[in-house]
């Protein structure tokens, strides 16, 4: 019998900047065919979690989780709490914050968040092909 997730890998980075690269080669690694997308959304949602969150304080970390799932993968972004309200998406090419979020709900198949008092778990799944990189 198949498991329905199978959690590839779990990478823990300190809240800084520099650390967003480090997630997003490790993304890579682990997603196959979807590795561009999945590397391209986790940068945009570390970046999130440094910029936005306690993770960015002195000491604070952000933990990125790849799964495994029948029909793709699933990427988890977890911080360490948002300093403000939830995660916000902007459609407004003008607009000074959210664009990373807008990228997410384009590309990927299905995103979403949760929050409490541990922190915020940002998440998205895309399918196993979703790569419009390699789209012929």
């Amino acid at each position: 019998m198949t498991p329905a997730a199978v959690v590839l890998g779990s990478l823990t980075i300190p809240g800084c900047p520099e650390q967003v690269s480090r997630a997003r080669a490790y993304v890579a690694a682990l997603a196959g065919p979807a590795a561009e997308t999945a590397a391209l959304l986790t940068s945009e949602l570390v970046t999130n979690a440094v910029l936005h969150t306690s993770s960015g304080r002195d000491g604070g970390t952000v933990t990125v989780v790849v799964i495994g799932v029948p029909d793709g993968l699933l990427v988890e972004v977890i911080d360490g709490g948002s300093l403000a309200s939830g995660p916000e998406v902007s459609g407004d090419r003008y607009a000074a914050h959210g664009h990373g979020l807008f990228l997410v709900e384009q590309l990927a198949a299905r995103w979403g968040y949760l929050q409490d008092n541990a922190g915020t778990t940002v998440w998205f799944q895309i399918g196993a092909g979703d790569d419009p990189a390699r789209a012929e």
